[in-house]
């Protein structure tokens, strides 16, 4: 392995770390929000966001694209339609209905479908260091959940959220897989604003009847503030990143570094709620840490 293949991938890495920190972020939103705005309007206008936001930059890429676009709208159409239409809205509805742990909980079971979509899509084998390697952090995620307690675990209540969490992972961990098959001679700007669009223009039908059946949104600051960084950060800065990862390392590797969305989410809530970081906390990083290493490690060939 040459020297630009151990920089592509490591940047790889870099995408796949920067997205999920921005991610975790989403998660407390999804849940500080659900009295706030509903699910689909939450959605909604996150998109509406970032394609506001994205269009002066990569408007001009679409249009030189546009041939290779319309040869491939199938693909954007299914791409668009499970990462931007459905796993966000889904995410703000099982926030409406479980709590913020289930949430965390759910959610890291995304990787663990990636693999094993993987093996069946691309027969792309389960190592011995994938396997170890999930081990290890699932069991970081349980004592970081548990605080030390696994048996805890037995007393958590599941709610209908639960489910919708589970079907958001699922469709995620699909669109991931989906990403590796992008046209080369797409741009990642066209590709991203197109599916931005389109996952817009899915969920436009729907946000007009919710639009219909609820009392209006009231636009705070709180609101306002919160929409803008799901818009901006958690749409488009992190699906960029996201999806450069996975064009550079491929969606397994990509999804073991989703692991560490724990570790982000932690320290969000030490920075801006105050909460006490403890040896917990120190044995969780380490398990998760040294399990995502354990899983993309791959052995130098002679």
């Amino acid at each position: 392995m040459n020297r630009l293949q151990n920089r592509q991938i490591v940047s790889g890495y870099l995408f796949a770390l920067g997205a999920t920190a921005i991610w975790s972020g989403n998660y407390i939103i999804a849940r500080g929000l659900s009295d706030s705005i509903p699910p689909i309007s939450l959605a909604f206008w996150r998109w509406v966001v970032a394609v506001v936001v994205f269009l002066p930059f990569a408007l001009k890429p679409l249009i030189a694209e546009w041939d290779i676009l319309k040869e491939n709208i199938l693909y954007l159409s299914v791409t668009s339609l499970l990462g931007i239409t459905l796993f966000n809205t889904l995410l703000y509805f099982a926030g409406h209905t479980t709590s913020a742990i289930n949430l965390s909980l759910i959610s890291l079971t995304f990787p663990i479908f990636i693999v094993i979509l993987s093996r069946f899509v691309s027969s792309e084998s389960i190592t011995i260091n994938k396997g170890i390697g999930i081990i290890l952090v699932a069991a970081g995620v349980v004592l970081l959940i548990t605080k030390g307690t696994p048996s805890r675990l037995l007393d958590m209540s599941f709610a209908i959220g639960d489910f919708w969490m589970l079907v958001a992972s699922i469709t995620f961990a699909i669109y991931s897989i989906l990403l590796k098959r992008k046209p080369k001679e797409l741009s990642i700007s066209a590709f991203q604003l197109s599916t931005f669009i389109l996952g817009l223009i899915f969920l436009l039908p729907f946000f007009v009847l919710e639009h219909l059946s609820v009392p209006p949104v009231e636009f705070g600051i709180k609101t306002v503030s919160s929409i803008l960084y799901v818009g901006v950060f958690a749409s488009l800065l992190a699906f960029g990143s996201w999806n450069k990862a996975i064009a550079m390392v491929g969606p397994s590797k990509a999804g073991m570094i989703y692991y560490t969305l724990p570790l982000f989410s932690g320290l969000w809530a030490y920075l801006f709620l105050k909460e006490d970081i403890g040896m917990i906390h120190v044995y969780s990083v380490l398990l998760i840490v040294s399990g995502v290493l354990t899983a993309n490690y791959e052995s130098k060939k002679v």
